[in-house]
């Protein structure tokens, strides 16, 4: 077993480095690296990991870039960019070298082309701004990358939006429906198949990818995320989904979601669900889910897989956004089917998003 270094962002004025040493099951808090206000979420260059955006998840917000060293150190901010908007809750680099900030407050967000490498901004790029339905606010959380397009999920407006390139910037070319009042917060990508997680009603569903830009849309299945017999005045709303890629040692593709009880929290914390992806193409597809694991923490917003380099995809990172439970970090078990905690540091109360170096 190796040690790894890891990023994370919260509500705070500076992006916290931890080392996980997998052999001693430890989570040490190496540093604190001063940002702009709010880097609520954080991510990496697609190919240079020596690079980290962050958002300042402010009104207005901003986008900021910064370079890693090699103890896990940031720079100062090598460039600044406004985000075009209000409260971006999330930002990613594309394959293109540019990056999608959104704005979850006023309906918008900007797809930003980089020079010098990624390190710098281009300040003009467009605003998108995304439809609001009537009686409803658009609340765009997300943005993920799947061949030419680049798609939206929108928690105000029930919808996942469908951007693609063209001369004039990033557009709207059409739309995934989702249920109303459903709110879709995060979505994930595998086997052609679209995985959303529906914050409002705590449900994971899977659907085709249709074609583009508004063809036809199957959904599957849609399971409730909660667990069974939950504790009085618990209010659940789903926060993350993520699928690890699969690989010898976890040859089955499990679907984690974390739970986030907003309401009276209890003693074994939030917990984090499997699910299996189960007979894909038959008439009976669906999702069952195979465990839900209690964590300890309160308000589950991030929690990232390490990289499949060296193992780190056995290990799972995972933080609360209230309370003081600090962050975790949990180990697959039983091929993927089950998570073990591992690790916790408790040296900050609260931490909201992660990156593997």
């Amino acid at each position: 077993m190796v040690s790894f270094t890891i990023l994370a962002g919260g509500y705070d004025v500076f992006v916290a480095t931890y080392l996980f040493n997998a052999a001693t099951s430890s989570l040490t808090l190496q540093s604190k690296s001063p940002t702009g206000s709010n880097p609520s979420w954080i991510s990496l260059h697609p190919t240079n990991r020596s690079l980290l955006y962050a958002v300042n998840e402010n009104s207005p917000g901003a986008l900021q870039s910064f370079g890693i060293d090699s103890k896990g150190v940031l720079s100062s901010a090598i460039d600044t960019v406004a985000s075009g908007g209000n409260s971006p809750a999330f930002a990613t680099a594309l394959s293109t070298g540019a990056v999608a900030v959104m704005n979850y407050d006023s309906g918008n967000g900007r797809i930003i082309s980089t020079t010098l490498k990624g390190t710098k901004f281009d300040q003009a790029s467009p605003t998108i701004t995304f439809p609001k339905p009537a009686e409803t606010v658009s609340h765009p959380h997300m943005a993920l990358e799947h061949k030419d397009e680049v798609l939206v999920p929108d928690l105000g407006g029930d919808m996942i939006w469908r951007l693609k390139s063209g001369a004039d910037g990033y557009q709207i070319q059409g739309s995934i429906p989702q249920p109303q009042g459903s709110g879709p917060r995060h979505i994930a990508i595998f086997n052609d198949r679209l995985f959303t997680i529906h914050e409002l009603a705590s449900t994971l569903s899977v659907q085709n990818i249709p074609p583009a830009p508004n063809g036809t849309v199957t959904t599957f299945a849609s399971v409730s995320i909660i667990p069974p017999n939950p504790p009085a005045g618990a209010v659940y709303a789903a926060a993350e989904v993520l699928i690890p890629a699969p690989s010898a040692k976890f040859p089955i593709p499990y679907i984690y979601v974390s739970n986030r009880n907003t309401g009276t929290q209890a003693p074994e914390g939030d917990p984090i669900a499997i699910f299996e992806h189960v007979n894909q193409g038959l008439p009976n597809e669906g999702l069952k889910l195979v465990k839900q694991v209690f964590t300890g923490l309160d308000q589950i917003r991030g929690m990232e897989f390490g990289n499949p380099e060296k193992g780190g995809d056995e290990f799972l990172i995972a933080g609360g956004v209230a309370g003081t439970a600090g962050v975790i970090v949990l180990q697959r078990t039983e091929g993927g089917r089950n998570l073990e905690i591992v690790a916790r540091n408790l040296d900050i109360p609260t931490r909201t998003s992660f990156v593997w170096l």
